[in-house]
């Protein structure tokens, strides 16, 4: 069945199609970004730097005051921060100066195309074409990113369907343009996501000597009150954040800082499934609303792995029984933990970092 025939099929009116379809462009570099995957994986100290520069920091400070009227109703309204609010919309688009500006059918129509997420991409675009028919946009302003991330916090359509919020009351859910209906969108994202209000994102903290860091992991949760009866503790002295669930991350290993994370973490997580993502609006947001940057210094020495490496780390765990999935150069939790496993076997911490040191250690034997 083609796409317009299915299309009709969930709803869409023949005028929507037209609009959609008249002058729709496959486009090729849409495919190749697709298709890229970078050499060498960017430690997070890198992605960091960048993410929350003082420069960032500056530009966040003057956006604050600028729509502050926007973001203190969003976030009175939904219970989140304003400078979680703030930060979000910074590492997303930079504050609206880069939020794409490919036609969002386009970049999906290509994708499901183009086979390799035919699937996903063809949902996002029928949802895409949802958004055109109630008339929230018109095609040639509904611009994003080249994987179909939309305005200035970047939703996918699916995602805008079921968060995006008119707060303006102009009858549009404009992400593009209206700094109300912007944040009150992104506001409503998190707190339907389970965010708390009375919660930070989680906190610095100094583990004691002679810590097992294996127990720096995901799949390790459990109140404040256990972690500091284990010696953990914030890096000013500080008592602990009361979480009734908070896991210990160690971002760069065993040689980098740490970090106790709670419930709102993984809601920044659920924004974009990536450890340093989160780490960076957590942070931003702190160094906004006056805190701390990290304290502990980054082990900037290491030199990130390659995927080929990583491919290559992941077959000789593989090898030597230490299930690491199939070997893709891709770090995640399965990977992690073949790391962890084989470090304990060998006598080594097991933080789960993959380090060249290690990878040398393994095709040695």
């Amino acid at each position: 069945m083609d796409f317009r025939t299915s299309a009709r099929g969930a709803g869409i009116d023949e005028a929507t199609l037209s609009v959609a379809f008249a002058d729709v462009r496959y486009l090729p570099r849409v495919v190749e970004l697709d298709r890229a995957q970078p050499e060498f994986i960017r430690p997070v100290w890198s992605y960091l730097d960048s993410a929350v520069s003082p420069q960032r920091v500056a530009l966040s400070q003057d956006k604050l005051l600028q729509f502050r009227a926007d973001i203190d109703a969003a976030a009175a309204r939904y219970g989140v921060a304003p400078a979680i609010l703030v930060a979000i919309w910074g590492v997303e688009s930079d504050y609206g100066g880069n939020f794409g500006s490919i036609p969002t059918v386009d970049a999906l129509a290509t994708l499901g195309f183009e086979g390799r997420r035919e699937d996903w991409a063809r949902g996002q675009l029928l949802a895409a074409l949802r958004i055109l028919q109630k008339g929230d946009i018109v095609r040639s302003k509904m611009l994003g990113s080249w994987a179909g991330a939309m305005g200035q916090t970047q939703f996918l359509p699916s995602v805008y369907l079921g968060y995006a919020v008119d707060a303006d009351g102009d009858g549009r859910r404009d992400i593009w343009a209206s700094m109300a209906d912007v944040m009150a969108s992104t506001a409503n994202f998190l707190a339907r996501s389970g965010w708390q209000a009375d919660q930070p994102w989680g906190v610095e903290v100094r583990l004691p000597p002679r810590f097992d860091v294996g127990r720096a992991d995901v799949a390790v949760r459990q109140a404040s009150a256990l972690w500091a009866a284990e010696g953990v503790q914030t890096i000013d002295g500080a008592p602990l954040p009361q979480f009734a669930e908070a896991t210990l991350l160690l971002p760069a290993g065993a040689g980098g800082p740490a970090f106790l994370v709670g419930l709102n973490f993984q809601v920044i997580l659920r924004y974009n499934n990536s450890t340093s993502y989160a780490l960076a609006v957590g942070l931003l947001a702190q160094r906004l609303a006056g805190g701390p940057g990290v304290q502990a210094p980054w082990p900037r020495d290491l030199v990130a792995l390659s995927r080929q490496q990583l491919t290559a780390l992941q077959t000789a765990l593989n090898q030597r029984g230490f299930d690491s999935g199939a070997p893709d150069g891709v770090m995640g939790p399965t990977t992690r933990g073949a790391i962890r496993g084989y470090q304990r076997s060998v006598g080594l911490p097991a933080d789960g970092y993959p380090t060249r040191e290690l990878l040398q250690r393994l095709l040695a034997q």
